[in-house]
């Protein structure tokens, strides 16, 4: 009886929201699969994203949770083709990065602003790359549903290679770059990674 009335509640519930029982099937199946599919691509064609494609990847990484709704997220983004070879033109994967559609530069604020009796003061922001690692994840997989590519290139906690972009890009001193994703139209036919892993899991207890 009561899983009668939980389901007759979800059906009520999609209902109202104009959503049919087959659409949220189809949606389901959607989503799982965009994510299943996801895949690190390096290899793109060079051609450039437009500013509403680059929206709408932010938009999705914006999307992302955030420990007591902080968002301490920034985003910069590389579409000078002369200011991604002066950052990245000489490294490893150099092509990665000059032949992106964009270089997005996932970025967190370390400091966090609290309010207590009146007085404003600052604090350390314990939860900023697990906010921004959601962010990143959420770029990705938007990539991934707009038909385009995308790889998460690791930045921090690489003190070098946090210093060098820090600078390079100008940022704040509570600001620290956790992720460097080149995003574009892959030039290859890279297939998604199976990693499940029945063993990696344990219910209740190791």
């Amino acid at each position: 009886m009561r899983k009668t009335i939980v389901k007759a509640l979800c059906l009520l519930s999609l209902a109202v929201a104009g959503i049919s029982c087959s659409q949220a099937v189809s949606n389901q199946d959607a989503a799982l699969a965009n994510i299943m599919n996801r895949k690190s691509v390096r290899s793109f064609t060079g051609q450039k994203l437009s500013d509403e494609q680059i929206t709408t990847l932010l938009k999705a990484a914006m999307a992302a949770p955030t420990a007591m709704n902080y968002q301490p997220w920034c985003f910069v983004v590389i579409n000078d083709e002369s200011k991604i070879a002066a950052m990245f033109g000489d490294g490893r994967g150099a092509d990665m990065y000059l032949k992106a559609g964009a270089v997005i530069v996932v970025c967190g604020e370390t400091t966090m602003k609290r309010s207590r009796n009146g007085e404003t003061s600052e604090m350390p922001n314990r939860f900023w790359f697990e906010d921004c690692s959601a962010a990143t994840e959420n770029l990705l997989l938007a990539a991934e549903a707009m038909g385009l590519g995308a790889v998460w290139t690791g930045c921090w906690p690489i003190e070098n290679r946090c210093e060098k972009i820090a600078s390079e890009l100008g940022l704040p001193e509570n600001v620290m770059p956790l992720a460097v994703v080149p995003v574009g139209y892959p030039a290859g036919d890279d297939q998604p990674k199976d990693k499940w892993k029945p063993e990696k899991v344990h219910y209740n207890q190791w």
